[in-house]
């Protein structure tokens, strides 16, 4: 699947985008990214995912070098010289920039921004007509005090390891615990539970990031009449749902269907799962928001 990429404004083909070793996301891991995808070729709730990448940087004191609408013409610059056939999956990654071989901020004055453009694809259709299997990992999800979980870190390694595992075993992703025991996120998504008709998801204070789709269904739900809220959850909780999903920018709203080799509800996508899945496609599809 090719790819259309801008290293600091220069727009490439894969091949021949570079970046320096020396530049310390390369060397350090010390970066921040945003994953993004379009409806009717514009990103979806771009303004959302800018908040938070302002937010993770923050987090790790990177500044910005550059304003939403400049950022946004950058991705139009790129999204134009990739000619996609259809909508876009978009991925922005700052990092701290190239420097000598310390930790210290002041030796990376200017930060590296890279845009990858390539063609989005959905997951295969059975994920959403028949549901995925999932597993919890022992890997367990970065305590806040470490490398926060609300920094949208391309210090990866946490969830990659988690991931990982979940592949090893045969699951389509990898549900994560924090230090206390309690249920967090998945791997590369968030978790929802569906208990007597209300969607639930552990709170951030358990130590996840704040997912974009996550957030825009807490809104979906309160339009359709549905009751979206944040609930500490354990694996007994998952276990004895009435359903289970996960949310991503790119997978929308995918339901689960066993964990861990044990049936979740019925063992067949629910039906408040389908209905802020729908919604949340029609949404997406009038890009309102």
């Amino acid at each position: 699947m090719s790819a259309t990429i801008s290293v600091n404004g220069r727009i490439t083909g894969e091949r021949d985008a570079v970046i320096s070793v020396f530049d310390h996301g390369f060397l350090y891991g010390e970066g921040i990214y945003e994953t993004m995808r379009t409806y009717q070729s514009r990103p979806f709730l771009y303004e959302r995912h800018m908040r938070r990448m302002r937010r993770s940087a923050e987090l790790i004191s990177l500044e910005l070098p550059f304003s939403d609408d400049e950022l946004a013409a950058r991705i139009r610059e790129t999204t134009d010289a990739a000619t996609l056939p259809d909508e876009a999956y978009i991925r922005v990654l700052v990092t701290r920039g190239i420097g000598e071989l310390t930790y210290d901020p002041h030796a990376t004055p200017t930060p590296s921004v890279v845009i990858i453009v390539k063609p989005h694809v959905d997951p295969p259709r059975s994920a959403y007509e028949h549901g995925v299997a999932v597993v919890i990992v022992d890997v367990v999800r970065n305590h806040p005090g470490t490398v926060n979980p609300m920094i949208k870190s391309n210090n990866l390694l946490n969830c990659a390891l988690a991931a990982q595992e979940a592949i090893r075993r045969g699951g389509f992703e990898g549900v994560m615990r924090n230090y206390l025991g309690e249920l967090t996120e998945c791997t590369t998504s968030n978790l929802f539970i569906v208990k007597d008709g209300v969607a639930v998801t552990p709170p951030l204070a358990a130590g996840l990031l704040p997912g974009i789709t996550r957030e825009f269904l807490f809104e979906i739900g309160s339009e359709i009449g549905i009751a979206v809220r944040e609930r500490t959850l354990k694996d007994a909780d998952l276990f004895g749902a009435d359903e289970a999903f996960l949310t991503s920018t790119t997978r929308e709203a995918i339901p689960i269907v066993t964990v861990n080799d044990r049936r979740i509800g019925s063992g067949t996508p629910g039906p408040v799962t389908a209905k802020l899945l729908a919604a949340f496609r029609r949404a997406a599809e009038e890009a309102r928001v």
